[in-house]
């Protein structure tokens, strides 16, 4: 039996003495219970290298790889454990993003949180921040992304969104006000799944800010970063 708990449910037992069940998926998470040899257990889903698995007459828990990879399956052989793939990737739901680039000549750093509503659509949200020499910008954003290219490993993906955008100009500016300003954009990208739950990601964004000052503007994004997908 291989598992992987990628939509299905596996039943391995316990070979060594014992294993030992985490309330979370991390060893800094307490041992809440221990099941002993030769007790059946169920593997329900996967987070990383770490499985959450039930037993009977046992609470849920957590289970390490090393340990699961001790048990044995039904025709009594030793558990084989099947990393993430591509056809996790296409099946993802929840992502997670670093990313750092350039917003109109400033540095920019942020993070995101996407989730797929449908294998060729999905909604993401993103806060950055730009430190530019004159000033220094917060960007919150909410956006709509299509994925028209599901099977190829490399693909691009288009987004169209809307946020909000904080301009703190340096304090070494003569009569310089903080101001928020409603923006929209549009943007072009490309990702490629890298291994496991890992993908690359490249983007660009051309704003329209509708400044408070009537001085509309269309700032550019470029980014790059990393994100991490849970299905």
């Amino acid at each position: 039996t291989n598992v992987y708990a990628a939509g299905t449910e596996n039943q391995v037992k316990v070979a060594d003495p014992y294993i030992e069940l985490h309330t979370g998926p991390g060893s800094a998470y307490p041992i809440v219970h221990v099941v002993d040899r030769g007790v059946w257990i169920t593997v329900l889903k996967r987070r990383t290298d770490w499985f959450k698995v039930k037993a009977e007459h046992h609470p849920e828990g957590w289970v390490h790889r090393r340990q699961l990879e001790q048990t044995l399956t039904s025709q009594g052989e030793t558990t084989k454990l099947i990393d993430p793939d591509i056809g996790d990737f296409q099946q993802r739901r929840w992502e997670f993003g670093l990313h750092g680039g350039d917003f109109s000549g400033a540095v920019l750093m942020g993070v995101s949180v996407g989730y797929l509503f449908h294998p060729t659509l999905s909604g993401e949200v993103s806060l950055a921040q730009a430190l530019g020499d004159y000033s220094n910008s917060w960007i919150a954003s909410i956006d709509l992304r299509s994925h028209p290219f599901t099977q190829w490993r490399t693909a691009p993906f288009f987004m169209l969104g809307a946020g909000m955008i904080k301009t703190e100009p340096n304090v070494t500016l003569v009569q310089a006000t903080d101001r928020t300003d409603f923006a929209v954009h549009a943007g072009v990208g490309v990702q490629r799944y890298l291994t496991q739950r890992l993908l690359l990601r490249a983007e660009y964004k051309n704003y329209v800010l509708f400044s408070s000052d009537d001085n509309n503007e269309d700032p550019e994004e470029w980014k790059a970063g990393f994100i991490i997908f849970f299905n």
